[in-house]
């Protein structure tokens, strides 16, 4: 199974990344996937082409094909004015709009404070949910002071879990024959 980890992060080392990366393992314990990190800020300039002229770059058509290919999606941006970041969006408003139909995604944040901790429900899920990925039931937000305090390890565990026990379903419905929602909806379009 492939396991796609988008973080957000800008700076280098960055928390962002640090939580992505500590949810990709807790998932990896879970069940065996393969796992591409895609980091945005690596793309930044290619996400700006793309609104400008329509056509991706060579890095970032190779990101979006990758999160258009997962079997799982662990997504992670840092907090800024109180939700996600612009390049986190961008990079999803240049992904084709079909591309998350029924993926099973894992959203998580990171902030200066506790207080934005809310951008979970109130950002992050609407985002996915408009999208039509299935979004597991726990986010995970790390402040500043919940690195090394009790209740991070386990809420990353729990939100793990719940992704690793998405994606096997989603790759059973493949092998069952189902039919994927999107491609049926193309093929009456070609008709």
């Amino acid at each position: 199974m492939k396991l796609v980890v988008v973080s957000a992060g800008l700076s280098a080392p960055s928390s962002t990344r640090l939580l992505a990366d500590r949810l990709a393992a807790a998932v990896a314990d879970r069940t065996p996937v393969d796992t591409e990190v895609i980091e945005l800020r690596d793309l930044a300039v290619e996400i700006a082409h793309q609104f400008t002229n329509g056509f991706p770059g060579k890095a970032l058509a190779a990101a979006q094909d990758a999160v258009t290919g997962a079997d799982g999606l662990i997504v992670v941006t840092p907090v800024f004015s109180a939700s996600y970041s612009g390049l986190f969006k961008s990079f999803f408003d240049v992904l084709d709009k079909d591309a998350l139909t029924g993926k099973p995604v894992l959203i998580a944040a990171t902030g200066g404070t506790a207080r934005h901790s809310l951008v979970l429900d109130h950002a992050l899920r609407p985002l996915f949910s408009y999208l039509r990925a299935v979004v597991v039931p726990t986010g995970v937000y790390a402040a500043s002071e919940d690195w090394g305090a009790a209740g991070l390890p386990e809420r990353i565990e729990r939100a793990a879990r719940e992704l690793a026990d998405l994606m096997p379903k989603a790759v059973r419905r493949e092998a069952a024959g189902v039919v994927p929602f999107a491609d049926q909806l193309a093929a009456l379009q070609a008709t």
